[in-house]
């Protein structure tokens, strides 16, 4: 891996435990809705912002959990280490397509996809089980 990404992404589950992902246009990966930093931007605030830019939902930051910081192969950037802050939020709305997304999905964490990204697979379905 030559270079690092940082991110923060957020798991937002129905009640069935299936997980909102989202694909970028240009891309062939489902991740979870989430981006780059801003400058000045906590991983927090990145979280918050790129949930309502990407699917339309406005989250409380009182209610955002921390689920982790894990490090995994970038999904759409090949030799690149990708590092995410995870956080999880209650469903609150109906998100919908908005920003760069070209598609949404309702994944089950038990099932794996080859079209998910490696971040999902290796990290966050495992942490919420």
């Amino acid at each position: 891996m030559n270079r690092t990404i940082r991110v923060s992404a957020v798991v937002l589950q129905k009640p069935d435990g299936r997980v909102l992902t989202v694909r970028k246009r240009g891309t062939s990966r489902f991740m979870l809705p989430g981006g780059k930093p801003e400058p000045g931007e906590s991983p927090v605030e990145t979280a918050m912002r790129e949930a309502k830019e990407e699917v339309g939902l406005v989250l409380d930051r009182e209610r955002m959990e921390l689920l982790g910081e894990f490090e995994a192969p970038a999904a759409n950037e090949p030799d690149h280490l990708l590092i995410s802050t995870v956080y999880r939020h209650p469903l609150v709305g109906a998100p919908r397509i908005a920003g760069e997304i070209a598609e949404l999905r309702w994944q089950s964490p038990d099932e794996h996809a080859d079209d998910l990204a490696p971040m999902l697979l290796l990290n966050v379905f495992p942490a919420i089980g």
